[in-house]
């Protein structure tokens, strides 16, 4: 009796063990798959890659731990380390008034309802609607992160307050036309100034005006005011050529007659130079010997009239009629 129970208890134990035995082959094949994917998160969660353009940021429990290079890197798996990616070789940008969206190859600029961005008052109380673009470099990767709040807001914030600052202190002529590159270099100085200030690890790269204009509400009146203003330039030019031409052609002249002015007194002078030589000399030859000087004159002033008329007669004081001999002589002359 009690050898048949103990058959019976096999046969039970092994039909037992033909029921179950696949189900334990489950379990253990499940087991043994759960095991893998435990494996794989936590090498998963393990390995990480940085690109070469970036740095990895470690912090453990919230706190900065470390910084990893370029490259294959590990860390602490389940969460108790994470990994912040940071670009500090690329360059990026931040846009202001517009926005421009990449579809495929094609850039899509769109100005939009950004007017609470870009619409300022110059120094002079006009309107101008000024768009740019920031390009900037991350720096230090931990001030970046950790040293202010917000920093991409914050950097908005600095650099369209430095903006109003700076196109408030100009003309709109000048924020328009002229004052664009003097504007740039001095908001890039300044931002620059800000973000070493709030230690946000950002270097400023250039700052570039996009686009310039007056408020469309404005822009026809703001369009005639420019177009009488090159009107004036216009004619301020012709007078000026007209001017050019003119004066320098006058001022020759002047200088011409002036030197010939000059020419004709220095030839005069010289004259009279010699007519007072000729009568010096004269007059120390006629104080040697007067009387025969003064006959001289008289003699040579007389051949010198007398040769000049044509009609000669000669009279005497003592008498009343003419020589006939000197006359006819005279006549026949």
């Amino acid at each position: 009796m009690s050898q048949q129970i103990d058959i019976d208890i096999d046969k039970f134990i092994n039909g037992l063990k033909k029921q179950i035995g696949p189900a334990l082959q489950i379990f253990k094949n499940m087991g043994f798959f759960i095991l893998l994917l435990i494996l794989f998160a936590l090498v998963k969660g393990s390995v990480f890659t940085i690109e070469p353009e970036e740095v990895g940021v470690i912090t453990r429990f919230g706190k900065f731990n470390r910084t990893v290079d370029p490259g294959l890197n590990f860390k602490l798996p389940l969460g108790l380390e994470d990994v912040k990616k940071v670009p500090i070789q690329r360059q990026l940008k931040e846009e202001f008034g517009f926005r421009t969206s990449r579809a495929d190859v094609r850039t899509n600029y769109r100005k939009g309802s950004f007017k609470n961005e870009s619409l300022m008052l110059t120094g002079d109380l006009n309107a101008a609607e000024v768009m740019w673009i920031v390009q900037y470099r991350i720096q230090d990767a931990y001030k970046f992160l950790f040293k202010v709040r917000n920093v991409q807001k914050t950097f908005r914030d600095i650099t369209e307050a430095v903006m109003r600052g700076v196109v408030g202190d100009r003309t709109v002529n000048e924020v328009l036309t002229v004052g664009r590159a003097e504007i740039e270099t001095k908001v890039k100085i300044k931002i620059q100034e800000l973000c070493d200030q709030y230690d946000s690890g950002i270097k400023v790269d250039q700052v570039v005006l996009q686009d310039v204009n007056p408020p469309d509400e404005v822009k026809q009146a703001f369009n005639e005011v420019n177009e009488a203003q090159q009107e004036r330039e216009k004619l301020i030019n012709e007078a000026k050529a007209e001017y050019n031409r003119t004066i320098p052609k006058a001022k020759g002249e002047a200088e011409r007659t002036i030197e010939t002015a000059k020419g004709y007194a220095l030839e005069r002078v010289n004259q009279a130079k010699g007519k007072v030589a000729a009568f010096n000399y004269t007059f120390a030859e006629y104080s040697k010997a007067k009387s025969v000087t003064r006959t001289r004159l008289h003699l040579e002033a007389m051949q010198d009239i007398l040769s000049k008329v044509d009609k000669k007669m000669i009279t005497e004081s003592k008498l009343n009629t003419l020589f006939p001999l000197l006359q006819n002589s005279v006549k026949g002359q």
